[in-house]
């Protein structure tokens, strides 16, 4: 029998379900989830975002603040709670009452706060609610409920249960609030088979891409033969846009590690690696703590709780390669091979690392197992629809009023997810569209924001669920733009191992490239070959879509694919009319002076690197279109504002 670390092992993890804790066990878990202690607690969300925002001098100034004071208080760095935008976040509870969290404590507000709290009076300060606990603790008057927030209301928290709540550091806190139990009953429950089929029929698909069976895929590689098998939990992350991964890590890394031994035990796995990108030291960091906690409990290693069962996770830091979020490409890279895909069968399940049978999924479905398990295949698949089960995450960024983390039953409408979650627009702007899937994804129009959000709807309008990302786009945004944006990136990222791949991307840059920027020189063909590459561009998409050698190929044309599809006005806009209705293509910007407030100071000529602007000093100057390559030097210059631009 393992070495007992704390009560938590006796008392919590070795109990059968039938077995009734004492009150005094009890009681001792309130105190380790931070409830019910005999002095304050406060809590600062320090994920990236939150020490991005100022969390670290708001730490700094809570700390001074009690020592100033002699005040008895813990103060806890947790994880992002998913509301991004109003960061740096600080909770407080006070023995006897309910945990109550303010928005927006930089370090100057700190004092104020404080202050009032430990007076029991509330300050004039945004506070965003308070927690719902134990009914024997007072409320604080007039507050209403976190989970009340426009925010948190709509969303059903499975993934993101603890994240912004819990401390990611403490693995006693992690089992006292129930952690662990899933994975050590689920060895006693289930055989290995019994458990994939159970997922299997909680209708779980794969987080990260096109959403296979979770179940079904495991069945590949339980049925394979062979003297080792791997599991692989893809925290690559490329995306951009995305950050769900990273937070969930920095939030609630036992989450996953429990995912990541259930996985690993349904296959018959024996070794697992958290491919993860160095970019995320915050999310390793917690990571690396977390396992050394689970290895110290008896949780990894050898003979897990007396089971026979071994597991050993290892920490694989990626270099940031977007090709590397393909499955082949990170088993090339954990075997210290360069990251390129190559050609499948026979899939991973069956041959990967080294080899061997090996299972890769993504931190998010991962981290759904514990609460499956826990809950009941029949709960999870109650939510969602009739091909989509459960919950998603997505991350929210671009121009919307809120930012940050959601997580919402498969099944909620793309309209509520932006408006009554995320509050809309930003700065009473019009909706245009928003981005899904990253760069594999495309864009779901205002025509489309009343479809439910699951796999089949939104590959049906031209979009994909990705890793979910979701980035929200208003009417001074220019889509092809946002295309050759999304273009640029694929073309840098491809492995440029398949021709396809590696031209056609580089090709479609090229196209897009000329009809953002005006011709350079009139009497030469290039008007026509700009025409010409909007009309070859369509075929261009659809022959690397058909010979790419890797699913990242084959889904690379889509973002010019759907933006050709729903704004082709806007392309025939830029070729035709060489114009930009959004503003944002600098090179079909045209320049002129207004002769009425040039002064003749020749700043602007002076500054013209075309020698585009004519005009004497201290007369009325004037630009020669031909010669402007619009490239803004002018405006920049010009003291008077006499510099316009159309």
């Amino acid at each position: 029998m393992i070495a007992e670390k704390s009560f938590l092992v006796k008392n919590v993890l070795q109990k059968s379900e039938k077995e009734i804790l004492s009150a005094e066990t009890l009681s001792q878990l309130s105190v380790v989830r931070n409830e019910e202690k005999d002095y304050a607690v406060i809590f600062v969300g320090a994920g990236t975002c939150g020490l991005g925002a100022g969390a670290t001098e708001t730490i700094k100034k809570a700390k001074e603040y009690i020592e100033e004071h002699k005040i008895k208080a813990d103060i806890i760095p947790v994880g992002c709670i998913g509301l991004c935008s109003s960061e740096p976040i600080m909770d407080i509870k006070l023995p006897g009452k309910k945990r109550i969290s303010f928005e927006a404590v930089t370090g100057d507000k700190v004092e104020t706060i404080l202050n009032s709290i430990f007076d029991k009076k509330l300050p004039e300060h945004p506070v965003l609610g308070q927690f719902r606990e134990q009914e024997k603790q007072s409320d604080w008057e007039g507050v209403s409920y976190l989970d009340e927030h426009s925010f948190f209301k709509p969303q059903v928290r499975i993934v993101l249960e603890n994240c912004g709540v819990i401390n990611p550091e403490s693995i006693e806190e992690y089992i006292a609030r129930g952690g662990y139990k899933a994975y050590l009953n689920a060895l006693k429950i289930f055989s290995r088979a019994e458990l994939c089929d159970y997922i299997e029929k909680s209708g779980l698909r794969g987080r990260g891409g096109g959403g296979f069976p979770t179940g079904k895929k495991w069945k590949f590689a339980l049925g394979t033969e062979a003297d080792q098998k791997y599991l692989i939990c893809n925290a690559d992350e490329g995306d951009p846009g995305a950050f769900m991964d990273r937070a969930v890590i920095e939030g609630d890394p036992h989450r996953l590690l429990e995912g990541m031994a259930l996985a690993a035990y349904a296959i018959g796995a024996t070794k697992a690696y958290v491919y993860i990108r160095a970019e995320y030291p915050l999310a390793i960091e917690r990571l690396v703590i977390a396992i050394a906690q689970s290895k110290e409990y008896g949780l990894l290693g050898k003979n897990i709780f007396e089971t026979g069962i071994d597991l050993d996770i290892v920490i694989k830091k990626g270099a940031g390669a977007f090709v590397c979020g393909e499955e082949t490409a990170l088993i090339h890279s954990i075997e210290g091979k360069r990251g390129m895909p190559r050609p499948r069968p026979p899939f991973p399940a069956v041959s990967g690392l080294f080899g061997k049978p090996t299972i890769i999924n993504n931190v998010e479905t991962l981290s759904n197992l514990t609460t499956i398990v826990n809950k009941g295949a029949d709960w999870f698949g109650s939510m969602g629809t009739a091909t989509s089960k459960g919950t998603k995450v997505f991350a929210l960024s671009g121009k919307i009023a809120t930012t940050g983390l959601v997580e919402i039953p498969m099944g909620t409408t793309i309209r509520d997810i932006i408006y009554k979650i995320a509050g809309g627009i930003a700065n009473g702007k019009k909706f245009k569209a928003v981005q899904m899937g990253g760069p594999s994804g495309g864009c779901v129009t205002e025509a489309n924001l009343d479809i439910e959000v699951d796999y089949e709807n939104l590959v049906n309008v031209g979009a994909m669920m990705g890793s979910g990302g979701m980035v929200v786009m208003d009417e001074d945004t220019c889509m092809v733009d946002v295309a050759k944006f999304f273009m640029d990136f694929i073309q840098r990222e491809s492995c440029g191992k398949c021709i396809p791949c590696r031209e056609g991307t580089r090709r479609m840059l090229e196209i897009l490239e000329s009809i953002t920027s005006k011709p350079k020189d009139r009497e030469t063909h290039e008007p026509l070959a700009r025409f010409k590459g909007v009309l070859q561009i369509e075929s261009l998409a659809k022959v690397i879509k058909d010979t790419s050698l890797c699913g990242l190929g084959q889904t690379a044309p889509n973002p010019v694919l759907s933006t050709l599809t729903w704004f082709k006005e806007e392309y025939e806009e830029h070729v035709f009319d060489k114009k930009c209705r959004a503003g944002v293509c600098q090179n079909l910007r045209d320049y002129s002076i207004d002769v009425e407030k040039c002064t003749g100071c020749t700043i602007c000529a002076k500054k013209c690197p075309t020698n585009a602007i004519i005009g004497g000093r201290k007369q009325p100057h004037f630009i020669i279109p031909d010669k402007c390559i619009s490239c803004g030097a002018c405006l920049e210059a010009c003291n008077f504002d006499a510099v316009k631009v159309s």
